[in-house]
């Protein structure tokens, strides 16, 4: 029996030391793959850049029926390639992960699910093509690794431009909407009868169409009523366009009138331009 308790030991500390090794690994695997601030975490984020875009010119390009026929053997490998290449990532991101369900669940996980386990489906079922295009999602990933770079204070202050105009905005197109109600029912009747005028919806289509200034020509007024209303709404649709643009003019120059506040570049805390570090996470603010 006392022989035994070294031997025990010795194997406690021995599981110690492969947990504290695990630990260590699964610390450095987060550093790499979840902090850009680092360069070899910054080197990940650039090569993981390449790949996402590498692998939407490989869907895209499979998408063209004369580079599809031509070079399908190499784009076949090519997807092969990069959905191996994706379910390694996402599988070492839930290991380094430090609330792994957290991850899983989040917006960027879900991304990251998305990018791997339909591309599988797809490369072993028929319709891959179909389903491949799921991929393109993850090209959103290029925002999260463009974190690394300096102008990320300036997409800070355009979400918070963004913000600010959201409820104008909301009015305006509820507006918009009643109006656009209101033409196509008022078309419905004016030209009763008419190709393209048989619904209210279809009127309202057509209303869109028109106060956007898009005009696809598919659908015209025929009547004279009919036409002094279209010519109307066509001139009115500049004049509605425009106020999008003062909204959001307006916005960007209170914005940068507003100079005593500046964006912490690591959680987008809004700051005194003479703090030097960040009042929530603590990270140097760049001004």
């Amino acid at each position: 029996m006392p022989k035994n308790k070294p031997q025990g030991l010795k194997r406690i500390l021995i599981y110690l030391k492969r947990v504290h090794e695990l630990f260590g690994l699964r610390k450095m695997l987060r550093e790499i793959i979840f902090d850009s601030t680092t360069t070899i975490g910054k080197l990940f984020d650039i090569i993981l850049m390449l790949l996402i875009v590498t692998s939407v010119i490989v869907v895209v390009s499979h998408s063209v029926p004369v580079i599809s026929s031509k070079y399908n053997i190499l784009l076949y490998s090519l997807d092969w390639f990069f959905t191996v290449c994706f379910l390694v990532e996402y599988c070492l991101r839930i290991y380094a992960a430090e609330d792994r369900k957290k991850y899983i669940f989040s917006f960027w996980g879900v991304i990251d699910f998305l990018a791997v386990f339909p591309s599988i489906i797809s490369l072993i079922a028929t319709g891959r093509q179909t389903i491949q295009v799921i991929r393109i999602l993850r090209l959103l990933r290029v925002f999260k690794v463009l974190r690394m770079f300096t102008f990320v204070s300036e997409a800070y202050a355009l979400a918070a431009i963004m913000k600010a105009s959201m409820h104008k905005i909301a009015v305006f197109m509820s507006l918009i909407f009643v109006l656009v109600i209101l033409l196509g029912s008022g078309m419905y009747v004016v030209e009763e009868g008419t190709p393209g005028f048989e619904s209210i919806p279809a009127s309202i289509y057509w209303g869109i169409v028109t106060i956007t200034t898009v005009g696809y020509g598919d659908i015209s007024p025929i009547t004279p009523l009919g036409k002094f209303i279209a010519s109307v709404i066509m001139l009115a649709g500049y004049a509605i366009i425009a106020v999008p643009t003062a909204i959001w003019s307006f916005e960007i120059v209170k914005f940068q009138n507003k100079k005593s506040n500046i964006f912490c570049a690591n959680c987008a805390a809004e700051n005194d331009n003479k703090n030097k570090f960040c009042t929530e996470c603590g990270r140097t603010l760049k001004s």
